[in-house]
């Protein structure tokens, strides 16, 4: 099997394309921003076209033209959307038109069955890391100088 890796720039527009037309994408996963839960090449997420979203959902928005980010939504003000990545200490915005796609459910550790968002688990891991953000960025420290280290990811 040949794998080919595209650009974001490439490959983002194309899977908000099928979005769009009413297909579900599974997106693997690229960066560090939502860590520690997601991991960089080793998770995938399931994406779908937005119906309705609220604070808390993971999305696929557009913050500026052609950069596009998988991050969770913290607050809704009208149509002014404000997303903040699980392993990320500062805030990113767009309209509520920039959201391109909900995740349905990732696949992560290498599963052939995702954990879906509207679930018991991640609906439980989601309400705790959102209310931990005062303390993340001494939760994401250790995880990276220290969880890493002893326990290299899959």
């Amino acid at each position: 099997m040949t794998t080919v890796q595209l650009e974001n720039a490439q490959l983002l527009p194309e899977v908000v394309q099928l979005v769009r037309e009413g297909h579900t994408v599974t997106l693997p996963l690229r960066g560090y921003s939502m860590r520690p839960f997601l991991e960089h090449e080793r998770d995938k997420a399931l994406l779908s076209a937005p119906e309705t979203v609220r604070v808390g959902d993971a999305v696929l928005a557009e913050v500026s033209p052609g950069h596009y980010v998988l991050h969770r939504i913290i607050a809704i003000d009208g149509q002014r959307v404000t997303l903040r990545g699980d392993g990320n200490l500062g805030n990113e915005y767009c309209k509520m038109g920039d959201v391109k796609a909900t995740v349905l459910g990732f696949y992560r550790k290498g599963r052939t069955t995702p954990d879906m968002t509207s679930g018991r688990k991640w609906r439980a891991y989601s309400w705790l890391w959102m209310r931990l953000f005062p303390i993340r960025r001494y939760l994401l420290a250790f995880y990276r100088r220290i969880w890493l280290k002893l326990f290299k990811p899959i």
